[in-house]
């Protein structure tokens, strides 16, 4: 693989103004969109020595054809251009959302002469007003139902409205009390409208004037023996506590906040949005994440607060947004997100108290969710069961492939190069069989794929190599021992490598070798998840939609978790142990050097201009750096 991508502009071409950043394929598609500070020196990132890459971030690169980029007047300017790219060419190597689930809502209608509420999830009513999400209808048709006992506003149709207005009768749910309307001739459109407007201030922050006017207005109404008055008033003040009660008070009682909630690993993320107004949780909202490239932490932050207010109206936008980790950029998000609610808005991380409990909470449902992404489609037999015979179906298998192995290589370094090996039986992870082998020094991947492959193989020709002995006993309670083989030893029915063409015809040539024709190959590529199978000309395409794509997705992705997390382990103690001996370089200069280098053996061929140019390294500490490394 070649170090320098042919497409890289001369560092003076690139501007150190703020902007946005577009790579783009050979046909033309936009792959990533991106904004910096400096775009020479966040540019500079994507063309660091490619074996120095996180494994996504190398294959974007080394997909695109060319890169080009926009400047800006300033920061909060790329912000806006940046999320409107990635709303019009919907990149592949961006992060990709996908909403657990389509939510309810309670909507009121504003834009109507005589305003309903209604349950909807159609979030694009023209002037409607909306609360929530709820996590089930039932939840938000018990509010409404308690609500409208304290603001009796409209609730029937528009087909039932217009019918009663134009005959004078009241509708059928006015007739029973369930509609305040118009419609029911005991009140006006103003008054109407008055009262919704009261019904809107009540639910967008639990407004708690209207329990004590009620309060004040049921002993009033007793004193003055008028208990049926009285008694109207006390049946409104018990279905605003039951509102309240349904929602307990987590903030303080004046404070419109969202709070944010992430849980990710290498290959995707979860987040639990928590929409508190008045204090109180009014709606939760989740939504996981796939990752294209290496985004994380503060990043990933910085991309879900551009998804969730991109498109919010300003009543939408609270005044405190809390989050796991500050961004980069978070002075410009409270600009972007200040010019768009019209007051201020503040980014925070909770460090105590109530809010750090409810970051705490929303973070571990945020474990669960992307727990359960995972393994909702895994858990189900009979979407497995489909997979496995879509899957023999598709590549022409004579068995379902019961055990699945696959297989990913990936550089640690200039010099060195990890494979890794994750086993699926049944559909399922066996993460008691995975294995990681290291491989002899080369920048060939198709050679890495046949070295890592033949030593594999020859597990199957010599089991007995692998067998352990293990005490047993017989009928007769006497104790023998015998050979327990292990399931590293069994022969796969389908091989699955990460790559397409030459390292399936690689993988194919390793198979011939050892003289197992009779296991299955074929190789799945990232770029349109294409199958590759050996010898063929053409690739075989999948459904996307199909379960056994999403098997070999998982396997796919399974193995470059496992690789990466065998890469970051070993880099850091390789790192580490080496660099933490210089005098002045504490732990944040050598994580840029990490992530620059890749490598001490990487880095001890580096001179100290080139150390001398990542930011926070001066002349001096360049020159004890390289002074160290060579005396090592």
């Amino acid at each position: 693989m070649a170090n320098v991508l042919p497409y890289r502009p001369k560092a003076g071409e690139i501007p150190t103004d703020p902007g946005v950043y577009r790579f783009r394929d050979a046909d033309g598609r936009v792959l990533y969109v991106g904004k910096a500070k400096n775009l020479r020196a966040r540019l500079s990132n994507y063309f660091a020595p490619l074996h120095t890459l996180h494994e996504r971030t190398r294959r974007m690169v080394t997909t695109a054809a060319s890169v080009e980029w926009t400047v800006v007047a300033t920061d909060v300017d790329s912000l806006q251009l940046e999320y409107m790219w990635i709303k019009e060419f919907d990149p592949p190597f961006n992060v990709r959302y996908r909403d657990d689930k389509s939510y309810p809502f309670m909507a009121i209608t504003l834009g109507d002469e005589a305003p309903r509420v209604i349950v909807t999830r159609n979030r694009r009513i023209p002037g409607a007003k909306y609360f929530g999400p709820y996590p089930k209808v039932w939840a938000v048709h018990e509010t409404i139902d308690l609500m409208i006992k304290v603001f009796p506003i409209r609730t029937c149709s528009d087909s039932s409205y217009k019918k009663a207005m134009a005959s004078g009768r009241p509708c059928f749910p006015g007739q029973i009390g369930r509609c305040g309307g118009p419609c029911s001739m005991k009140v006006t459109i103003e008054e109407h409208r008055a009262i919704v407007d009261d019904f809107v201030a009540f639910m967008s922050g639990g407004d708690q004037r209207f329990a004590r006017e009620l309060t004040t207005r049921m002993r009033e109404a007793a004193a003055a023996m008028d208990y049926e008055s009285a008694a109207v008033y006390r049946d409104r003040l018990q279905a605003i506590d039951a509102v309240l009660n349904k929602s307990a008070l987590v903030l303080e009682d004046d404070m419109d906040a969202d709070l944010f909630g992430i849980a990710e690993d290498e290959l995707a993320a979860a987040v639990q949005h928590f929409v508190v107004r008045g204090g109180r949780i009014r709606g939760v909202r989740a939504s996981t994440i796939e990752k294209e490239i290496d985004i994380a932490g503060a990043d990933l932050v910085d991309q879900v607060l551009q998804r969730a207010y991109g498109d919010a109206a300003a009543g939408d936008i609270p005044r405190h947004v809390f989050v796991p980790a500050l961004p980069d950029d978070s002075g410009e998000l409270e600009q972007w997100l200040q010019n768009r609610r019209g007051r201020r808005v503040t980014i925070q991380v909770p460090q105590r108290g109530r809010k750090a409990d409810l970051m705490k909470t929303a973070s571990i449902n945020a474990q669960q969710a992307l727990m359960l992404h995972k393994t909702r489609r895994t858990s189900d037999y009979v979407a497995r069961s489909q997979a496995l015979t879509d899957l023999q179906e598709a590549l022409g298998l004579t068995e379902a492939p019961l055990r699945i192995e696959c297989y990913d290589v990936s550089h640690l370094s200039g010099t060195n190069v990890v494979a890794s090996l994750v086993v699926f039986e049944d559909g399922l992870p066996r993460k008691d069989q995975y294995r990681i082998f290291g491989v002899n020094e080369t920048t060939d991947d198709t050679d890495s794929m046949y070295q890592v492959l033949t030593r594999r193989l020859a597990h199957l020709d010599h089991p007995e190599e692998d067998e352990e002995p293990v005490p047993d006993a017989t009928a007769d309670g006497e104790v023998v021992t015998v050979r327990k083989r292990p399931r590293f030893a069994y022969r796969p029915q389908l091989l699955v490598v990460d790559g397409g063409k030459p390292q399936v015809e690689a993988a194919a040539r390793a198979l011939a070798d050892a003289g197992h024709s009779e296991i299955a190959l074929c190789g799945i590529a990232k770029r349109l998840e294409e199958i590759w199978l050996p010898g063929e000309e053409y690739p075989v395409i999948l459904p996307r939609t199909s379960e056994s794509l999403y098997l070999l997705q998982r396997l796919r992705d399974e193995a470059h978790r496992f690789a990466i997390v065998h890469q970051r382990k070993r880099r850091k103690r390789d790192i580490s142990s080496v660099l933490s001996e210089v005098p002045g370089l504490g732990a944040a200069r050598i994580k840029a050097l990490l992530r620059h280098f890749g490598s001490v053996a990487a880095l001890k061929q580096a001179t100290p201009e080139q150390i001398q140019e990542l930011p926070g390294i001066g002349p001096r500490l360049a020159e004890a750096i390289h002074r160290h490394l060579a005396a090592g």
